[in-house]
């Protein structure tokens, strides 16, 4: 397989890193098309992990210092998970994060990781947004991606239409404070992009949030705001077995 650097357009992509590759083959097998391995890492235990994982499914495992090199943004990059692109579909039962146009790959990949740590599987991206695919997310995220459904929609009526859940957008002028709300289920947590928040229409759809905090800010970073969003939306229901 002739590899390149990774564009959007390409059907495949890249796990970068010993733990999100492992990642990839514990959740997406089935996708997988081969891995690459840096000779420094020979002694790495995950490395070994990796050898077992592919021998039993038959995958390719392949040495190429000059590859990963070429390929990884980063020196110590032991190894490169390398599969297919692939479409999931969200789970019409299960609660969701819905992001607005977020842009920045590493609040994305940051956000996977937070939403699995909380016992959220589904994610609606609404469309301009950033390329869930993209390498740098999946590092961010630490492989947490492929424990993840997602969707991409042209806009967010086309998401409120297909799913009946109750929906709650993120404002700085939420009409209900996230101490005083009482998220049923199951529930869409929206957020708005890193740069401008949600629109003031959003009031008018479902019941809208605010986070207080002090004014010597203006708002939260996207990636902390949901982590708190999050963390009280399921804070009597989290289940922290794997």
């Amino acid at each position: 397989m002739h590899l390149k650097k990774y564009s959007r357009d390409a059907p495949y992509s890249y796990a970068f890193g010993v733990f999100p590759t492992l990642e990839l083959l514990r959740y997406q097998l089935k996708y997988v098309e081969e891995v690459r391995l840096h000779s420094a890492g020979a002694r790495n235990e995950g490395v070994e992990k990796i050898a077992a994982l592919c021998g039993g499914a038959r995958i390719p495992l392949v040495r190429d210092d000059k590859l990963v090199e070429r390929l990884s943004p980063k020196a110590n990059t032991y190894a490169i998970g390398v599969f297919k692109k692939y479409r999931p579909a969200l789970d019409p039962h299960a609660n969701h994060v819905v992001l607005v146009n977020p842009g920045d790959m590493g609040n994305l990949g940051t956000v996977l990781r937070t939403l699995v740590g909380f016992g959220i599987s589904d994610l609606a991206l609404v469309k301009p947004a950033a390329d869930i695919f993209d390498p740098r997310v999946i590092r961010a995220s630490m492989g947490a991606l492929f424990q993840v459904n997602f969707a991409y929609y042209d806009n967010f009526n086309d998401y409120h239409l297909a799913f009946g859940h109750h929906v709650y957008p993120f404002m700085t002028d939420g009409a209900v404070s996230i101490h005083e709300a009482d998220f049923a289920e199951p529930f869409a947590l929206v957020f708005g992009g890193e740069s401008s928040g949600l629109p003031p229409g959003y009031h008018a759809v479902g019941t809208s949030i605010t986070i207080p905090h002090r004014p010597a800010i203006d708002s939260l970073n996207l990636s902390v705001a949901i982590g708190i969003g999050v963390y009280a939306a399921t804070q009597g229901t989290l289940n922290t077995e794997r």
